[in-house]
C-alpha cells in the first residue's frame, strides 16, 4: 500500500522491479547436494552443492502471445488447478514518463481510473468486490498495472470493466479535488517515514536529470496543482491498446477467451499519441560528492545508511551477474555483509536489491547501524568487503549457493496464477520480452566467478556512488523493516459515493453462467504416537513443497518480567543444535534456496518453510533437528538480544506500534496473557537457562501441528516425518492456560501518544470481542465485510474516506484466536483530521448498531467473501495456512470445504443480531499515536 512497501523475502527482480517489493506479492549453475553428511559443522542430508538436476522455468510454457490490430498486447497461460482466473492490464508508461512540476500525475490518473467511467458513473472498487475479486493497482517507474483474481465465471466481466475504463474514464474537477486529497494523505503517510526522506533526497541526487529520481508517488506540491484537463490528456495520450498489455491466466479455454477479447477489447481504437517521446532515453552519469549527504531527522529511530551504484538498463548482459553479486554480498546468514555487519553486530538488518529498469538501473544498500556504532565504520566495513571480493574473488560455494538461491527463488515465487500473470506483464513492460526469465535463468546458470568479479569491479567504483546518512536527533521513531521501500505505489482505493446495493448491480458486467464449484481436495491426516498432528495435501502444479506449523508456544507464555521470552526462544531455534552450528544449518538452506522461519504469536509459534519438492527431507530434517536439539549458544543469544532491543526502540517510536500497543493494553488488564510486551528491561533479564527451561517446557510434539502440500507423495512424506520426529518425547503435561473474562469499559476511553517528527497519526478503536469458536463468528464475518473488511466496498470506506475525505486507509477486523478476540478499526489520518474521523465513525458504528444492514448488503458481502476465499485457495501459501488453523482451532479438515456453505447460509437477521451484540459505540478505547497536536484536542 506504500512507495515503501514490504521487501518479499524473494528478491529476484521480476514483477515489481524493485529493492523492497512489496508485498505486492514477488518473485544457478545447477547445485545437487550429496548425500552424505560432512563434518566438522555437521550437515543434513543433500547438504552441499555439486550438480543440480535442471528444473524447467513454468512460468512462459503454454503462454500465447498476440497482437490485435489495434495494437493490443494480449497474453494468454491456461492454468487449471483451481477455478480460478486473473486479467491484469499492464500500461507502458509510469513516473519515468514525468518532470519537475507534474511529478504524481502517473499515480493520480492510477486512483482516478477507479472514480467511474461515462458507461459506469460508479466507484470501480464497487463493482470489483461485488464480482469477489481480488483487485488493486500499483504505478511503477516504468508501467502501471491493474490486476483482479477471481473465479472463472468472472472472466468476461473482469474484461468488460477494464476494456470500459481503458477509453471511457470521466475526470472532472469535482472528482479529481477528492481524489488529489487522497493521494496526498498516501503521501503523508510515507513523510512518516525518515528512510523515506532519505531516499526521496539520495535518488534526486543520483538521478538529477531523469526522472528516476523522481518520487514515484509524486510530490505533495506537484499534486496540488494537477488539473482534470491535464490528467485527462494524460490519459488520453498513455492510456491506449497499443500502449498496453493484457495478461490472462487461469482456468479458461484460449481459444474462446482470446475470441471474447476480440470481441471487447478490438473495438477500442489505437491511440494517436501514445508512443511519442516515449523512447528510452540515456541516463546521464550521475554528479557525485565525495561527501555524504546528510540528514538529522527527529523521527528516526536509528542511523541508516543508504549507497546507490548506477547500473545498466534491464536487457543489459551485466545484469544476471550482479543479482549473482548482490546474493554473495548479502542474501543469508552466510553472505559476506550480513557476517561483516549483522553478525559483527554493527548493524542490525542490512538490505540490497539490483533495480534493473527499462532506461537504467542501480545497485543499493541499506544498513540499519547498531545504535552503539556509527555509519563512517559502517561504510568502512563495507568498502573493505568490496576490495576484499576484488583482491580474492569469490568461492565455488559462494556462487553455487548464490546461484541455487536465484533459480529456487524464481520457482517458489511463481507458483499462484496472479504472480505468474505480474512475471509475465512484467517483463512483457519492462524487458519488451515476456520470455525474459528464460533468457536470464539461463544466464544466471552461466555465471563465473570471473564474472562477479568483473562487474564488481565494473560498476561498485567510489566514484560512481551516491551515499546517504540519516542520523537520529534527539526525538527518535521508526527502524528499516521489511515494509520500508518499494518502486512501486500499490493502492487502497476510496469507494466513492454510498450506493444503494440495488443500483450497483445495474452497472455490473453480465456473468457467465456459473458452473458447479469444484470443492477442493481434502487433506490427509495423521497423528504420531508423541502426539504430533500432522496434515497433507498433494499439489503437483509446481515442483514445490509449502510446509506450514504451529507450537502452542507463544507469547501469553511470558512470565510478566521477561516478556519477549517466547519470542526469544523462537528466534533463536535456528541458532544450533547438538551437532549442527548455526552456520552449518543455514548453509544447508541457502544452498537449496529454501527457507524456515518461526515466529511467536499470542498463541503459539508459527512455522513457515518453502521449498523445491526435491530437498523437502532436507527441509524437514532441519526443522525436527531444531525443534528437538537446539542448544542456544551464548554468543547467538546475545547478538540476537542486541537486536531485539534495537528493533524495540525502533518500534516504540512508531505510531502504529505504539498505538497497538497501548491500544491492547487498554482494553486488556494487567495479568491477562494478552497485555505483557517486551521492555528493555524485560529483554535484558532474559538469559540462557531461561530460554532452554521455556523450550523445554512448551515445545512438545503434542502439541505442534504440521501442514504439508505440494508436489509431494503422501506416504513417502509420512515415513519422513515418522522417521524424524517418531523419537521426540517430553516429559511431563503441556502447560494450560486459561484466559480469564474481560467487559468491555463501561464508557469511552481515550488515549494520545504524542510522537514528534510525525506527519500523520494512526488510530486503532475497539474492545474485546469473539473467539473462533463463538457461533456468531460467521455472521461477524458478513457484517465486518459490510462494515469495514475493505476499503474498496465498506461503509466506513465510503463514509470516513471518500465522502469526507478524512482518510487514506480506513479497516475493521475481528481478530479471533482459540481462547480470545478483539474488534478493532485502524484508519490513519492527518491530525487536524483524527478527532472529526473517530467521532464519524463512532457515529456510523452507532447508526449500524441500531438500525442493521439491508439484504441487498448482506447478499452482496456474501459472495465477495466466498469468491475470495476460493482464490485464496489457489495460493499454496494461504491453502496450507487455512488447513493448518482449522486444525490448531479444532475444526475438522471437513470445514476447508465448509466454509462457503456456512457464510452462504448467514441470514440477515443473524447479521443485524451480531450488528446489535458486537458493535458498541459507546463502549470503546480509542487509541491515538502521533503528532503533538493530538494533545491538543479532545474526542466528542
Amino acid at each position: 500500500m506504500s512507495v515503501f512497501s514490504a521487501l518479499h523475502r524473494y528478491r529476484v527482480p521480476l514483477l515489481v522491479l524493485s529493492l523492497w517489493v512489496m508485498t505486492v506479492f514477488l518473485l544457478n549453475d545447477q547445485p545437487v547436494v550429496s548425500q552424505n553428511a560432512i563434518a566438522p559443522h555437521g550437515t543434513y542430508s543433500q547438504p552441499t552443492v555439486t550438480a543440480q538436476k535442471l528444473i524447467p522455468l513454468n512460468v512462459t510454457e503454454n503462454v500465447n502471445k498476440i497482437v490485435l490490430e489495434n495494437g493490443l498486447t494480449v497474453l494468454t497461460k491456461e492454468v487449471h488447478t483451481a477455478p480460478v482466473v486473473t486479467v491484469q492490464v499492464w500500461y507502458r508508461v509510469g513516473s519515468r514518463h514525468e518532470e519537475p512540476g507534474t511529478n504524481g500525475i502517473a499515480h493520480q490518473l492510477e486512483h482516478m481510473m477507479f472514480k467511474g467511467t461515462e458507461i459506469r458513473p460508479v466507484q470501480f472498487g464497487r463493482l470489483f468486490s461485488a464480482l469477489g475479486s481480488d483487485s488493486n493497482a500499483f504505478t511503477s517507474y516504468d508501467q502501471t498495472a491493474y490486476y483482479s483474481t477471481a473465479e472463472r465465471d468472472k472472466l468476461k466481466a473482469l474484461l468488460m470493466l477494464e476494456a470500459d475504463r481503458m477509453q471511457n474514464l470521466q475526470i472532472d474537477d469535482q472528482q479529481l479535488t477528492s481524489e488529489k486529497q487522497v493521494v496526498i494523505s498516501e503521501l503523508q503517510g510515507y513523510e512518516n517515514n525518515p528512510e523515506y526522506r532519505l531516499n526521496t533526497t539520495v535518488m534526486r541526487a543520483a538521478f538529477p536529470d531523469h526522472a528516476y529520481g523522481l518520487p514515484v508517488g509524486g510530490t505533495k506540491s506537484d499534486v496540488e496543482k494537477l488539473q482534470a484537463q491535464q490528467v485527462q490528456k494524460y490519459y488520453r495520450r498513455f492510456y491506449t491498446p497499443d500502449n498496453a498489455v493484457l495478461v490472462i491466466v487461469g482456468d479458461f479455454s484460449t481459444a474462446k477467451t482470446l475470441s471474447t477479447v476480440q470481441e471487447i477489447f478490438g473495438k477500442i481504437p489505437k491511440g494517436q499519441q501514445s508512443r511519442l517521446n516515449t523512447q528510452d532515453s540515456q541516463v546521464k552519469n550521475m554528479p557525485v560528492s565525495s561527501s555524504p549527504i546528510m540528514l538529522k531527522e527527529p523521527g528516526a529511530g536509528a542511523a541508516i545508511l543508504q549507497i546507490v551504484y548506477p547500473l545498466p538498463a534491464v536487457n543489459q548482459p551485466d545484469i544476471p551477474a550482479l543479482d549473482v553479486m548482490d546474493y554473495i554480498l548479502t542474501e543469508g546468514r552466510n553472505s559476506r555483509l550480513y557476517q561483516d555487519l549483522v553478525e559483527s553486530g554493527l548493524a542490525n538488518e542490512i538490505a540490497a536489491h539490483v533495480a534493473s529498469l527499462r532506461e537504467s538501473g542501480w545497485y543499493e544498500l541499506l544498513v540499519t547501524a547498531d545504535p552503539h556504532q556509527n555509519l563512517q565504520k559502517l561504510e568502512s566495513v563495507f568498502n573493505q568487503a568490496i576490495a576484499n571480493l576484488l583482491k580474492s574473488g569469490v568461492t565455488p560455494e559462494e556462487l553455487d549457493r548464490a546461484k541455487a538461491q536465484l533459480e529456487a527463488s524464481l520457482i517458489l515465487t511463481n507458483r499462484d496464477i496472479t504472480n505468474q500473470a505480474m512475471q509475465l506483464g512484467y517483463d512483457e513492460t519492462n524487458a519488451g520480452d515476456y520470455h525474459y526469465r528464460e533468457r536470464y535463468l539461463t544466464a544466471i546458470r552461466q555465471v563465473k566467478a570471473a564474472d562477479v568479479v568483473a562487474v564488481t569491479q565494473k560498476y561498485l567504483q567510489k566514484s560512481a556512488r551516491v551515499v546517504g546518512w540519516l542520523e537520529p536527533s534527539r526525538k527518535q521513531a521508526k527502524s528499516l523493516t521489511s515494509d520500508s521501500r518499494s518502486l512501486q505505489v500499490t493502492e487502497s482505493f476510496s469507494t466513492g459515493t454510498p450506493l444503494n446495493p440495488e443500483e450497483l448491480i445495474k452497472y455490473l458486467p453480465p456473468v457467465e453462467e456459473t458452473v458447479d464449484a469444484i470443492a477442493p481436495n481434502l487433506p490427509q491426516q495423521f497423528t504420531l504416537e508423541n502426539g504430533l498432528q500432522v496434515l497433507l495435501l498433494t499439489d503437483k502444479s509446481t515442483p514445490t513443497v509449502t510446509l506450514s506449523g504451529y507450537i502452542r508456544a507463544g507469547r501469553e507464555f511470558d512470565p510478566d518480567d521477561q516478556a519477549g521470552l517466547a519470542s526469544f526462544v523462537a528466534d533463536n531455534l535456528v541458532n544450533g543444535t547438538k551437532t549442527k552450528d548455526v552456520i552449518a544449518i543455514a548453509q544447508a538452506l541457502e544452498a537449496r534456496g529454501a527457507s524456515l522461519d518461526f515466529e511467536a504469536y499470542r498463541e503459539g509459534v508459527r512455522i513457515e518453510g518453502d521449498t523445491l519438492a526435491s530437498d523437502l527431507p532436507m527441509l524437514v530434517q532441519i526443522l525436527a533437528d531444531v525443534v528437538k536439539n537446539s542448544t542456544f549458544p551464548q554468543k547467538e543469544l546475545e547478538l540476537n538480544r542486541q537486536q531485539a532491543l534495537t528493533t524495540l526502540k525502533m518500534e516504540l517510536k512508531e505510531p502504529s506500534e505504539v498505538a497497538i500497543r497501548t491500544f491492547v493494553q487498554s482494553i486488556y488488564p494487567k495479568k491477562h496473557p494478552l497485555y505483557t510486551f517486551p521492555t528493555v528491561e524485560s529483554l535484558k533479564k532474559i538469559r540462557r537457562e531461561n530460554v532452554i527451561a521455556f523450550k523445554n517446557q512448551h515445545y512438545r510434539p503434542n502439541t505442534t501441528v504440521l501442514a504439508l502440500v505440494g508436489d509431494l507423495q503422501p506416504e513417502q512424506v509420512r515415513s519422513l516425518i515418522q522417521a524424524e520426529f517418531g523419537n521426540w518425547q517430553v516429559s511431563g503435561e503441556a502447560p494450560i492456560l486459561k484466559y480469564p473474562p474481560v467487559a468491555k469499559p463501561e464508557k469511552l476511553i481515550s488515549v494520545n501518544s504524542v510522537l514528534p517528527g510525525k506527519a500523520q497519526a494512526v488510530t486503532y478503536m475497539g474492545y474485546t470481542g469473539i473467539n473462533r469458536s463463538d457461533h456468531r463468528f460467521y455472521a461477524a464475518l458478513v457484517l465486518n465485510q459490510i462494515l469495514g473488511g475493505d476499503t474498496l466496498s465498506s461503509r466506513l470506506g465510503a463514509e470516513i474516506r471518500d465522502r469526507l475525505g478524512l482518510t487514506y486507509g480506513i479497516y475493521s477486523n475481528f481478530q479471533v484466536g482459540k481462547n480470545f478476540g478483539t474488534f478493532l478499526i485502524e484508519m490513519q489520518t492527518s491530525p487536524e483530521d483524527t478527532n472529526k474521523a473517530i467521532a464519524s465513525t463512532r457515529q456510523l458504528l452507532k447508526q449500524i448498531h441500531q438500525q442493521g444492514v439491508t439484504p441487498p448488503e448482506v447478499e452482496t458481502a456474501k459472495r465477495t467473501l466466498i469468491s475470495n476465499y476460493n482464490v485464496s485457495l489457489a495460493n499454496p501459501e494461504e491453502l496450507t495456512k487455512r488447513i493448518l488453523m482449522n486444525q490448531v482451532y479444532g475444526l475438522n479438515t471437513a470445514e476447508l470445504s465448509a466454509f462457503t456453505e456456512k457464510i452462504q447460509q448467514i441470514t440477515l437477521a443473524q447479521v443485524n443480531q451480531a450488528a446489535r451484540e458486537l458493535l458498541h459505540p459507546d463502549q470503546i478505547v480509542v487509541v491515538t499515536a502521533g503528532p503533538a497536536v493530538l494533545a491538543r484536542h479532545s474526542i466528542k
